[in-house]
C-alpha cells in the first residue's frame, strides 16, 4: 500500500442546505511531511467533534481505488464532467491510499508507516456535508450502497507521514470487518 496523497483542511463556513455550517471536509493535498499526533495531522481540524477526530477518529484514510466510481457517479448525476478528476482529499479524508480496501480491513488492524502507526478503528458514516462535497443528495447513500466508506484511524505511535510513504498492513485479532460494521451501523444487515 503506499499513501498517494496527505490532506488537510481548516474548518470553515459554508452554505449547505440553505445553512450555514462549520466544516473541514475539504481537504487539499500537502507536500511534504506532516506531524501526526494523536488527535490527527497537523495543520487539519474537525468541525465537528462529535462525528470527527478524537483519538479514536483522528485519522480519516480512504480508498484511491473508489475514487473512478465516484468520478462516473457525479458524472451521471451531471455535476461534473465525464473526464472531470476528482482531487485528492475529495472524501474528506487525511490519507488516500492505494492498495487499500475495506474487505481487507478489520477493527484493530495496524497501518504501519515508516514514521508512525495508525490502528483501524471504525468506519465513516457519511453526512450531508460529504453529499455537498460530492455535488448530489445522493452521494451518501451511494456510499451506504457500495460500501466505500473509508477507515477512521486512532494514533498508536505519532510521527510523521508523507505522500509516497509504504504502509504494511499488521493484522489486528480479525474479529470485527470494517465493511461489516459499516453495514451494520447503517441497519443493511
Amino acid at each position: 500500500m503506499i499513501v498517494t496523497s496527505v490532506n488537510v483542511a481548516r474548518a470553515a463556513e459554508r452554505q449547505i442546505d440553505g445553512r450555514r455550517v462549520l466544516t473541514a471536509i475539504g481537504k487539499q493535498p500537502v507536500a511534504g511531511p506532516v506531524a501526526v499526533g494523536m488527535l490527527g495531522l497537523e495543520g487539519d481540524e474537525q468541525a465537528d467533534r462529535t462525528v470527527h477526530g478524537g483519538l479514536s477518529k483522528a485519522v480519516y484514510a480512504y480508498p484511491a481505488v473508489h475514487y473512478a466510481f465516484w468520478q462516473r457517479v457525479r458524472a451521471q448525476a451531471r455535476v461534473s464532467l465525464w473526464d472531470d478528476p476528482l482531487p485528492p482529499g475529495a472524501m474528506g479524508e487525511n490519507l488516500t491510499i492505494d492498495g487499500l480496501d475495506e474487505t481487507r480491513l478489520w477493527i484493530g488492524d495496524r497501518l504501519v508507516l515508516p514514521g508512525c502507526t495508525l490502528a483501524v478503528s471504525e468506519p465513516r458514516l457519511p453526512c450531508f456535508k460529504f453529499n455537498a462535497a460530492i455535488g448530489f443528495a445522493q452521494a451518501s447513500k451511494l456510499m451506504a450502497q457500495s460500501g466505500y466508506c473509508g477507515s477512521y484511524l486512532g494514533v498508536i505511535e505519532p510521527g510523521r507521514v508523507t505522500a509516497g510513504d509504504e504502509a504494511r498492513l499488521e493484522a489486528g485479532p480479525r474479529e470485527v470487518n470494517l465493511r461489516e460494521l459499516f453495514r451494520a451501523r447503517l441497519g443493511l444487515v
